[in-house]
């Protein structure tokens, strides 16, 4: 059995699709049953968030996998199959164990090493443990990637690179504008982002700073704090013409400036004399706020998401991301590793618990030639004949552990199984015995 997620996200997907694609409570409970009672998939689990879908199985069959699993969701979410397929993503064994553990790190997410997905994916496995769809297999990744995500943050700067991509976009404009200092600054949202943007304008020394956010209340009380004024939102166009850089970072499906706005404010800060330097624009969010057609603005210049992404290596968050992609890439050799061990596990036991009634039978067959054994004696022949099957399974029992845990290490269990022709149900029932959702109705 092998692990094997379809999904689709901001990265793949518009925000417009994955607002129609959304699954409420009800719907992800209902596409994890149907999930399991899907003949390709044994275990399921749905890591589900504003930004995000994904239907994780253990399935035996990929491309059958794959179909299903497609169909699933778009059954649950709603739309079309033939809408939803260019949109959708898939990942199998390793690539899919890599993939949980770059989300779980904040690899993957809008803003690069927020902790918030943390939740969101102890809330999934929570989710298959309680319709107990989530078995050994998956289990051991979504808890895996728990750790492996905490690991990232307590071990490098993770956290630090949405600080990183505000402070580093800060920078390209100033290679614009000159120093920040003295300008009049113009931020557009009041979340997080906005709110660290905001912050750091001030420390740089900005004359003038203005928010606008469409809940009035936290532009107002992120004004106070940091001792600028509050704007109307629907008053953006014409601050716009007053501001000499402008900071956006809000959760709008769609544009917050189009072309029209920019072009209209370049022209008044022209014929005002406003500013000689362009109007310099950062786009922090994702989907994005300005217009790309801006870029071919004269008298603009626009810095986005996917022009700080295009920079060079030598962005401040580009380090931290860099250790956190070498823990994932260890994390992952270790998981499958530990995976491809643990399936032969169950056939080292049936083996041992084979060899231990071979050893019960000729003891019993011993008792019946030799009743009047001395039992100190008996005793003494117990522990021999025990000591020798011991000595004789424990290097091939453990070389084969080993051996099982490398890749390509699959077939050694069938060749354990076949060398010592151990029972096949012997081996299921000590594979049963382990499974977490054993008993569970």
């Amino acid at each position: 059995m092998s692990v094997l997620v379809v999904g689709l996200s901001h990265r793949s997907a518009p925000v417009s699709l994955l607002e129609r694609a959304a699954l409420t409570d009800e719907a992800k409970a209902k596409l994890l049953q149907d999930a399991l009672a899907a003949e390709p998939a044994t275990e399921a689990a749905v890591l589900a968030t504003c930004n995000r879908i994904e239907l994780y199985a253990d399935v035996d069959k990929f491309h059958a996998g794959v179909a299903e699993l497609s169909m699933l969701l778009s059954l649950h979410s709603g739309v079309g199959l033939e809408e939803l397929t260019p949109y959708l993503y898939v990942h199998y064994e390793d690539r899919a164990v890599h993939h949980l553990f770059s989300v779980a790190c904040g690899l993957d997410s809008m803003v690069v090493g927020e902790g918030q997905i943390l939740g969101q994916i102890k809330d999934a496995l929570a989710l298959g443990q309680e319709l107990h769809t989530a078995g050994r297999l998956l289990n051991d990744l979504f808890q895996q990637a728990l750790r492996v995500g905490k690991r990232a943050h307590s071990e490098t700067g993770i956290d630090r690179a949405g600080q990183s991509l505000v402070t580093f976009g800060l920078d390209q404009l100033a290679a614009t504008t000159g120093k920040l200092a003295g300008k009049r600054a113009l931020v557009v949202g009041a979340g997080s982002m906005s709110s660290l943007a905001a912050a750091t304008l001030v420390r740089a020394g900005v004359t003038e700073l203005v928010i606008a956010n469409r809940t009035a209340d936290r532009a107002e009380r992120l004004a106070a704090q940091l001792g600028g004024r509050a704007a109307d939102f629907d008053a953006v166009a014409g601050e716009l013409a007053s501001a000499d850089l402008v900071v956006s970072c809000t959760g709008a499906t769609g544009l917050v400036l189009d072309h029209a706005t920019v072009a209209a404010a370049v022209a008044t800060r022209t014929a005002t004399g406003a500013g000689s330097a362009p109007l310099a624009l950062l786009d922090l969010a994702m989907p994005r706020d300005v217009d790309a057609a801006v870029h071919g603005l004269e008298g603009a210049h626009l810095v986005d998401i996917e022009s700080l992404a295009e920079a060079s290596a030598d962005a401040p968050m580009a380090a931290d991301v860099d250790e956190v992609r070498k823990i994932v890439a260890a994390e992952v050799g270790a998981f499958g590793a530990a995976q491809r061990a643990a399936r032969i596990t169950p056939t080292v036991v049936a083996l041992r618990a084979m060899a231990a009634d071979v050893v019960t039978g000729e003891l019993t067959r011993l008792d019946g030639r030799l009743p009047d054994l001395d039992d100190k004696l008996r005793a003494e022949i117990t522990q021999t004949v025990r000591r020798v099957v011991d000595k004789l399974l424990h290097a091939p029992t453990v070389r084969v552990k080993q051996l099982a845990g490398e890749p390509g290490g699959a077939g050694y269990a069938d060749a354990l199984r076949e060398l010592f022709d151990l029972d096949p149900q012997a081996v299921a029932a000590v594979s049963r015995a382990d499974d977490p959702n054993r008993g569970r109705p």
